[in-house]
Order: structure tokens, then C-alpha cells, then sequence
């Protein structure tokens, strides 16, 4: 213990600032959170009940925003499902380590077994794995990434771009909702969804399509025992975890919903938030890192503050 104070002490010996050329100190940089707490009321935007998901597990709520602008018609899908009550009773029949979790119906593709889709569900759909950029603000990252040449976030969501094709395409970080496939490329219709839960798997990147992401409750899905390997299917039913309902939130009373703001991605407090982030100053880094990747980027959210 005392060998970790003393290299503490050291770290913060050597991250302290210098002194001004008139001696004094200089202003103290504010943390991320700080910036964060002090952001404006127009900073904020709040979630859209007709495009969020609430998925009741035993263990509480998941909150999920969609992603319209990116994939239109698996979210116009998956709604179709929600309202229909596909995923009521249904469960998460995958867990992979430092992957993915994957819900829907186990017995989907086993004739008499699978559960009938609701009325309006299509199925078949487009793969929509990228979007034209054409027109659609990209709050871009400065920094460089090993699997695309800019990213940034669009429409709040984390994404990618590539201006030589103008193509725009959400990324696959932490708390992602994409639609499982088969081997054919618009073999998704949104039926069975997983959630990234592990490091960012970037390499899916516009090979599936990416239809959100979680903004409350990874707390949830990221504690879900593993299942076995190789790809963390169980074997025993029993371990699955039971989905209670998947509902829109524009489907339940205002009472019943979960009020929820998120940071918007063009304002000044979450620029500034992610320099900080960046490039921190504290009293334990030693060396700002002058970097930062998409995937460590978390979107602040919060409750709406009382009137």
C-alpha cells in the first residue's frame, strides 16, 4: 500500500502545473464531468418516445434509441414488432464474452416451433450496413481510426464516413443494438438483435445493419453469464435470460416512461467535453494522451432537471 501512495504521490508531483512566468498558478482545467454538469439547458435533447425501445428484463429496464436515419426500414420493422408483442416472453439465448449479447426466438428458423410475427412485419428487407452522407451533419473526431478515414457521430450515434465514397455508416462500440443475419446480406429483417457488450468488434462495421443503440441499462446486459464457447449459445434453455416485454415508449403512458436527455453531439459542451477527455490534466495522468478513439466517447444522458 504504501509503495502505491508513493507512486501516486509521484504521478502527481509530476502532473502538476507550472507556474505562470508571474508566479502564480494557472486556472485549474475542468474535468469532462464538470464541463458536462455546467452544459445549458439547449445542450440537451431529449429522447423521442416514437423511436426508443424499452426492453423489461427481470432485472430492470433497458432503454434503447433507434436509429431511423441510418436504417429505415429495419426500425420501421422492428416497431412494427414492438407494438405487435414479438419479443414479450421470448429471451437473450446468447452471451458471448467480450462480444455480443443476442436476443429474439430461439426456435425462429425450426418450422412449428417458431413464434409467428405480428401483422405488418415484412419479411424480407434491404442490408442497409451505410446511408449517403449527403446532406447529414458529421460531428467529426480529429483523430485518426484504424477502420475508417474520419469518424464522428451523426444524428447522435457514433459513426463513420468515407468522402470518397460518401458513404456514412453507424459503428459497432459498446451498447450498439445491430440486426443478427444469415450468410446473405439481407437475410435481417430485426427479428433477432444483439448488443455489443464488449471491445468495440469494428470489423462488423457495414457488414450488418445497425439499427441503435443502449442509452440506459448496459448495467444490465453486461453482467448476463457467459455461455459456453465457442459462441456463447446455451445449451440448457434454463440459463436463458427471459425478456418480459420490448415496448416503444410512445406505446405506454407519459408515467410509465423513462424521461431521459442526452448530450447533443454539435454543442459546445460535449466538444469540450471530449477534448477533455483527450487530453486529461488531473492529478494523476501524467502525459495527456492527445488522442481519443470513437468507441471511448460515452454520450452523457441524464434525467430531464425539474422545472
Amino acid at each position: 500500500m504504501r509503495h502505491a501512495l508513493l507512486a501516486f504521490a509521484v504521478a502527481a508531483a509530476i502532473a502538476a502545473p507550472a507556474l505562470a512566468a508571474d508566479g502564480t498558478q494557472p486556472p485549474k482545467r475542468k474535468s469532462a464531468q464538470e464541463l458536462i454538469d455546467a452544459a445549458p439547458a439547449s445542450a440537451w435533447r431529449s429522447l423521442d418516445p416514437a423511436n426508443t425501445l424499452y426492453m423489461e428484463l427481470p432485472a430492470g429496464r433497458v432503454v434503447i434509441e433507434l436509429a431511423p436515419g441510418f436504417a429505415p426500414e429495419h426500425v420501421a420493422n422492428i416497431k412494427a414488432m414492438a407494438k405487435g408483442g414479438f419479443w414479450d416472453g421470448l429471451n437473450i439465448y446468447r452471451s458471448q464474452d467480450n462480444f455480443v449479447v443476442q436476443f429474439g426466438d430461439p426456435d425462429g428458423e425450426e418450422a412449428g416451433k417458431a413464434k409467428p410475427y405480428p401483422a405488418g412485419t415484412r419479411t424480407h428487407l434491404p442490408a442497409e450496413f451505410t446511408r449517403s452522407g449527403k446532406g447529414v451533419r458529421f460531428d467529426r473526431l480529429p483523430d485518426m481510426d484504424g477502420w475508417a478515414p474520419q469518424v464522428g457521430f451523426a444524428d447522435g450515434m457514433p459513426a463513420a464516413r468515407d468522402p470518397k465514397t460518401g458513404k456514412l455508416w453507424m459503428t459497432h462500440c459498446y451498447g450498439v443494438l445491430g440486426a443478427g443475419r444469415n450468410s446473405a446480406p439481407d437475410s435481417s429483417i430485426g427479428a433477432e438483435l444483439y448488443v455489443v457488450i464488449g471491445q468495440a468488434p469494428r470489423a462488423l462495421d457495414h457488414q450488418l445493419t445497425v439499427v441503435g443503440r443502449v442509452v440506459k441499462g448496459m448495467e444490465l446486459l453486461s453482467v448476463i453469464p457467459r455461455g459456453p464457447a465457442p459462441m456463447g449459445f446455451y445449451t440448457d434453455p434454463k440459463l436463458r435470460t427471459p425478456i418480459v416485454s420490448i415496448k416503444l415508449a410512445s406505446e405506454l403512458p407519459e408515467a410509465q416512461r423513462t424521461p431521459l436527455q442526452l448530450l447533443r453531439t454539435d454543442s459546445q459542451a460535449f466538444i469540450d467535453a471530449t477534448e477533455a477527455r483527450r487530453n486529461r490534466v488531473d492529478d494523476f495522468y501524467t502525459q495527456p494522451a492527445g488522442h481519443i478513439d470513437l468507441c471511448n466517447v460515452s454520450l452523457p444522458v441524464r434525467a430531464p432537471l425539474s422545472k
